[in-house]
């Protein structure tokens, strides 16, 4: 290659590639319920003693994890839960989740205390959080990076003119440190309000509490297009960090950690090959080698994770590849797959290792 993975990154994650049309997204699946007790052992062995997988995500994030009226979650994240829980009992029956809404300073002791068995949950891997909190962040499923949201009708055109500015904040995040150290490098003064709740963050931004609002450019994406009039908010061209989120487990049990890492692969790789929520029941006739060992004709994939060799094809019947859940959930509200493009596309970053 004679782009590295650094500038490739740099080129794709301006919230330009990541933003598009805004439309509000469609809900779907499985009802939230309350947690087990925490598990013993291998977690693998608990989630199938229990019948189902306990799944922490956002309180509520538009296109990644949020309940409708009757409490149905859907969204990117929740996909990922569902994938995660057709690998382990072979089916989509919506039990066999249960959902937990966690805040970002809840979200690590729920995962710490064994409340839930996963976190599918927007969160940044860091060396910190890899190591001194004792999680293991399988995949990245998204490469985003943070950035800032403002009324339109401040006429701001960059985050150098918030000089001066208030900033809605959540404390316990990559995202507050990011805002400080960015705060410190490009010698702009700012006032944080620092807000825990999502839904208060917001609030406050709408009422006028602060000027702009930072997180995630997914996330400002998602906010700006939860507005009553979404084109009377910005999202700023400026992007301040990388945020390189993904599902994350608890140190000590690799075979739970392969699982949801294969997982994400697998949604990669079946997207590479060609393989549809529409055509994956005809996929054991394709003649390519890596396509027969993903659908479980050939090579025993599954019985090497401790699962049914069957176990993409009943993921990507019932949640489709990965591009598929990006467009359902992502491209709704706006954001393009830029960086999450396949590695086939320039500036994707997207990369599944062989199945072999």
């Amino acid at each position: 290659m004679t782009m590295s993975l650094r500038q490739s990154f740099t080129r794709a994650i301006g919230a330009a590639a990541l933003l598009g049309t805004l439309t509000l997204p469609a809900a779907a699946q499985a009802p939230a319920q309350q947690p087990a007790a925490a598990p013993s052992g291998s977690t693998l062995d608990a989630i199938r003693a229990r019948g189902a997988l306990i799944c922490g995500v956002n309180t509520g994030l538009a296109g990644f994890a949020q309940p409708n009226a009757q409490g149905v979650w859907s969204g990117f994240d929740v996909d990922y839960c569902r994938a995660i829980a057709i690998a382990i009992f072979g089916s989509d029956q919506p039990n066999r989740v249960r959902y937990v809404p966690t805040t970002a300073q809840a979200r690590f002791t729920a995962l710490q205390s064994g409340e839930v068995d996963v976190l599918s949950r927007n969160t940044t891997w860091t060396l910190s959080r890899d190591t001194s909190l004792g999680f293991d962040f399988p995949a990245i499923n998204f490469y985003d990076g943070q950035g800032f949201m403002v009324k339109r009708s401040l006429g701001v055109q960059n985050a150098r003119q918030l000089d001066g500015a208030t900033i809605c904040v959540q404390p316990g995040t990559t995202t507050e440190q990011n805002l400080a150290d960015w705060a410190r490098g490009a010698r702009v003064q700012i006032r944080p309000v620092v807000i825990e709740r999502l839904e208060e963050n917001i609030a406050a931004y709408n009422a006028g509490r602060c000027d702009a609002y930072t997180t995630d450019v997914s996330g400002l994406a998602a906010t700006r297009s939860a507005q009553q009039n979404p084109n009377d908010h910005v999202i700023l061209p400026d992007v301040i960090s990388k945020e390189p989120l993904g599902p994350l487990v608890r140190h000590g049990d690799q075979r739970f950690a392969d699982i949801v890492r294969w997982v994400h692969f697998g949604l990669i790789a079946a997207e590479e090959f060609g393989i549809t929520a529409a055509n994956v029941g005809n996929m054991a006739n394709d003649p390519r080698p890596e396509v027969q060992r993903i659908v479980g004709r050939t090579g025993d994939m599954g019985r090497m994770l401790g699962l049914d060799n069957a176990w993409m094809v009943n993921i990507i019947r019932t949640v489709g590849n990965y591009g598929e859940i990006f467009q359902r959930h992502l491209n709704p509200i706006g954001l393009q797959r830029g960086p999450n493009a396949l590695w086939t596309t320039p500036g994707g970053l997207q990369y599944a290792p062989p199945f072999r």
